[in-house]
């Protein structure tokens, strides 16, 4: 038996390492699952059933054939299913039937990235060739980004049949320029949307609205495509999908594919004592040494990281270990993310496809369906934010049927402790809700100017934009940006192509560009405008591609970040201050004799110091202050106030108000990803013993974007809940005064001060008390 055969035995290696504590705590043996197949209402194409069977995709599940019925009676369908289930043949049959009876028939696919439309393009265009005969050919196929050559551009617009694009394209290159697609809208008769899941939130929302100007350009030319979408699994799918398009759908959720078994284990890193108290070793130092091990087991493995700057120090670590232990294994692993050029991207592809490579550390990335060839492990390193993300990461080993395995370890986070003392609140619960906004006034407002540059407003726009539609469109005709000709809206001369301000996956349009000022002043990377101040200020260290970089002047008029490359052994973490008010309650309710409101708030958050932290022991060297403009949006929050005599209680007790409730603001955040499809990223917390508007002492916690996305209405819906689990948290946490697992944020712009666990604990009880 080899390690490859039966992971059990490379587990059971890991405990008998010389270095292993403890740190296995849960293993799950999911079992083998057989397929099941389904029939078709009419038999396929002659030349595409056999196509189908030369690739050994037919017989089809069971799902796939339901998926093919729906779309063939001219419904819209949505197919979830988990990883590697076989979703892409239920869009790919339809669309080739279409292709082959009909010649002018086109398709437009979607995709979240530009890594997974070129891998889909392999497999379709793999599958055509087999076509005999056939009126389409792969060539007929192409994918149309931002990596797209100018001189290819034409081509594809006056001949493509089927074009392989993502949201950001859609609404940046193709709607704006609609008149030279008109041939190809004209004949649209499919829009695929995969990886749905992915679009909540900022994101969600603004391609919710790029979609429905899809929609409206399409009836300009008198096409009325079908859609047919994908997503990994979700609690609220059909909700989602109706939310995100604005049509109906039939839902296919039954997956009918094999599965080849896995074993899940939960990995969590040992205690140990540091300066302040004890904490847990760091994730990212139990991942690189777990990385290290995979590979020299010979298990080709992908390590997911949670943001751009853990996969370069994961890959960094990873990296040196091998270079000490088995120096010809530390070429074979590499880093992958957003931000590197289309070449290295595709590089890097290639090499873990072929074999070249090992392993990767990346970050959500390499989440989503790129076809990477077998892969024996996946490490996901920090709880993801979501059960749905855990599985479709975990999802990206075993998918070629044969058994898996997959690592969660454990960050000092509340949700990853959460899971690891209760495993069965994982591996039992259901999946969470995707969560969009599309009516949001801020993003609505950006798509109704670029609407207005494709096509004039009218009245049965409200049909295609929603209930909102009205306000917000006579509100940016208040500011002189649209003017009404016969009820006709039409953008004003002083805008000119809106939809280069608008970045579709922030709330923020704008970006920084980080220059490299030792390589003759090159450009580097782009980050996003809204995490500028926190990553690129004055003195931060950036990482790119495993170097680090010093950044010695945020320029904010012309948003560069000037960098040069530094040996440091420390990282840097910023200090803010934040302050919110209330503009508006929209509900409110009693919870056991508490009062909890729902309502429209603004934050501002000021950026005003940094501190530099060593790498590994997190020993703090250093702060230097920061002079930097504050920053201000309205959201949406929901916020509660403290039991009748909690205070008293506390007094009694010599405990610390301030302390208490900000330790239950940051445990109930690091808690809410349990009910909606979030990271604690999108949420923000302010607390206090009297807050201005109320008097009282009040807990808030708030989405972290403009105008909210649904996480703060989520929160209040489920509020007895949230109560319930934060308070076993705090309770079965082991540390005596409070720890990065219950009540520390790593996210705290005050440094984690003031906590007070115990009176955390009170304030709690008192919440959740006689229910």
């Amino acid at each position: 038996m080899s390690f490859e055969s039966d992971p059990s035995i490379f587990i059971a290696s890991l405990r008998e390492h010389p270095t292993y504590k403890s740190q296995i705590v849960h293993v799950q043996r999911i079992q083998p699952r057989r397929p099941l197949h389904g029939e078709l209402a009419e038999p396929l194409n002659p030349p595409l059933q056999s196509a189908l069977e030369s690739a050994s995709m037919f017989p089809l599940y069971s799902h796939q054939a339901q998926a093919i019925n729906a779309a063939r009676a001219g419904r819209n369908v949505f197919i979830v299913t988990p990883s590697a289930s076989g979703k892409t043949l239920g869009y790919n049959v339809p669309v080739l039937e279409r292709m082959l009876s009909g010649k002018r028939s086109r398709a437009l696919y979607l995709f979240p990235t530009k890594a997974l439309a070129q891998d889909q393009l392999r497999g379709l265009g793999e599958l055509i060739d087999l076509l005999t005969p056939s009126t389409i050919a792969s060539k007929d196929c192409t994918t149309f980004d931002g990596d797209t050559a100018r001189e290819e551009r034409r081509d594809i617009k006056k001949s493509a049949r089927v074009v392989l694009s993502n949201p950001d394209m859609l609404h940046v290159g193709i709607l704006p320029n609609h008149e030279s697609w008109s041939g190809f809208l004209r004949h649209l008769s499919y829009v695929v949307v995969d990886e749905a899941h992915i679009y909540r939130g900022v994101f969600g929302s603004n391609v919710a609205n790029v979609l429905r100007r899809l929609r409206r350009l399409c009836e300009l030319y008198g096409s009325s495509p079908q859609f047919i979408c994908c997503s990994a699994t979700i609690a609220n799918p059909r909700e989602h999908i109706e939310n995100l398009v604005g049509l109906d759908f039939d839902v296919v959720d039954e997956d009918g594919s094999p599965y080849g078994g896995k074993d899940f284990v939960f990995w969590n890193p040992p205690l140990v004592d540091r300066e302040g108290g004890e904490a847990r070793r760091s994730a990212n130092t139990e991942s690189s040494s777990l990385l290290a091990e995979l590979a020299k087991a010979g298990l080709r493995t992908i390590d997911f990281a949670k943001s751009r700057k853990l996969t370069e120090l994961i890959y960094i670590y990873s990296r040196d270990r091998l270079r000490e232990e088995s120096p010809r294994l530390a070429e074979r692993i590499m880093p992958y993310r957003a931000g590197y050029i289309a070449e290295e991207r595709r590089f890097i592809e290639r090499q873990l496809f072929d074999g070249g490579l090992l392993g990767i550390v990346s970050t959500n990335a390499m989440e989503l369906g790129v076809d990477i060839g077998d892969l024996d492990a996946t490490v996901l390193t920090g709880y993801p934010g979501s059960i749905s993300s855990a599985w479709q990461q975990a999802g990206r080993s075993g998918r070629r049927g044969g058994r898996s395995l997959s690592f969660l370890i454990a960050m000092d986070d509340p949700l990853d402790q959460y899971f690891m003392r209760h495993p069965e609140a994982f591996f039992g619960r259901s999946f969470e809700s995707a969560l969009i906004n599309q009516s949001n006034s801020h993003i609505l407002r950006q798509h109704l100017l670029c609407a207005a540059w494709e096509r004039p407003l009218d009245e049965r726009d409200a049909d295609v934009f929603g209930p909102k539609y009205a306000e917000v469109r006579d509100e940016i005709e208040s500011e002189g940006l649209l003017r009404n000709r016969q009820r006709k809206w039409y953008l004003s001369p002083q805008i000119s192509y809106p939809a280069e301000m608008v970045n579709i996956r922030s709330a923020s349009a704008d970006r920084y560009t980080v220059v490299d000022v030792s390589d003759n002043h090159r450009d580097i990377e782009t980050v996003d405008a809204s995490v500028a101040f926190f990553q690129l200020h004055q003195g931060a260290i950036y990482l790119h591609q495993g170097e680090s970089y010093l950044v010695g002047e945020l320029d904010i008029p012309s948003r560069t970040a000037y960098a040069k490359p530094v040996d440091a052994d420390y990282y840097t973490q910023v200090r803010e201050i934040e302050d919110l008010s209330i503009q508006h309650v929209i509900r409110k309710k009693e919870v056991g004799g508490v009062g909890v409101c729902l309502g429209g708030v603004t934050v501002t958050n000021h950026v005003i110091s940094y501190r530099k932290r060593r790498q590994f022991s997190e020993e703090v060297i250093g702060e230097e202050p920061l002079d930097l403009p504050q920053t201000i949006f309205p959201t949406i929050a929901f916020w509660f106030g403290l039991p009748h005599g909690t205070g008293r209680r506390l007094a009694e007790q010599g405990l610390d108000l301030a302390g208490g409730l900000h330790a239950v603001e940051h445990a109930a955040i690091g808690l809410l990803p349990l009910f909606a499809l979030c990271d604690r990223n999108d949420i923000g917390g302010v607390s206090t013993p009297a807050h201005a508007d109320t008097g009282k002492p009040q807990i808030f916690i708030y989405d972290a974007y403009p105008g909210g996305v649904g996480i703060a209405e989520r929160g209040y819906e489920f509020i007895d809940d949230l109560w319930k689990a934060t308070l076993q948290l705090v309770k079965e946490c082991p540390c005596e005064s409070g720890c990065p697992a219950c009540v520390q944020s790593p996210k705290c712009g005050n440094y984690n001060e003031p906590l007070d666990k115990r009176a955390a604990v009170v304030i709690l009880e008192g919440l959740v008390g006689g229910r």
